[in-house]
Parts: structure tokens; sequence; C-alpha cells
């Protein structure tokens, strides 16, 4: 993974926990319903962009690297994989 890819990933992810917790807080403090689900939903997109860098980070890389390296019907597999778990 690249190093770029990597930190941006950690920080998306710092983002994800710290809201994580916030829910967490906010359903021990019996919070409006609504007021939780919001934060859910944002939480959900955060995971979605994170996994978006994750996709582009293996693309530019992991990806090239498979077809230089003469592995195309694995790289294409992996990549058949994951839009198929995607769109479930």
């Amino acid at each position: 993974m690249q190093t770029t890819t990597s930190q941006d990933a950690l920080k998306r992810l710092s983002y994800i926990e710290g809201h994580l917790g916030g829910v967490r807080r906010m359903i021990e403090e019996d919070t409006y319903c609504v007021d939780v689900l919001k934060q859910t939903y944002a939480i959900r997109k955060a995971i979605e962009k994170l996994e978006g860098v994750l996709l582009e980070g293996h693309l530019h890389t992991c990806v090239v690297e498979g077809v230089k390296d003469g592995r195309d019907e694995q790289v294409i597999s992996e990549l058949v994989d994951l839009y198929e778990l995607a769109n479930k």
C-alpha cells in the first residue's frame, strides 16, 4: 500500500472510531433515536469513503503489479470478488 493511501486510510479510520465512540455514548445516554441514526449514516458514508481510498490505492499499485507479473486471471478474479461483495 502506498504511504499516502495508508496515511489517508488511517486518518479516516480514526474519524470512524471517534464517531463510533460517540454513537456508543449517545446510546448509553438514551439520545433521541433520529440523532443516533444520523450519526450511523455518517459512519456508513465514512466507511464507504475509506473503501474507495483503499480500492483506488489497490488499483494503482497491486493490480498493476499483478498484471505486470502475469497474474492477470488472479487479479481479475479478486476484483470480481470485490465487485460482488460490494453489490450484495
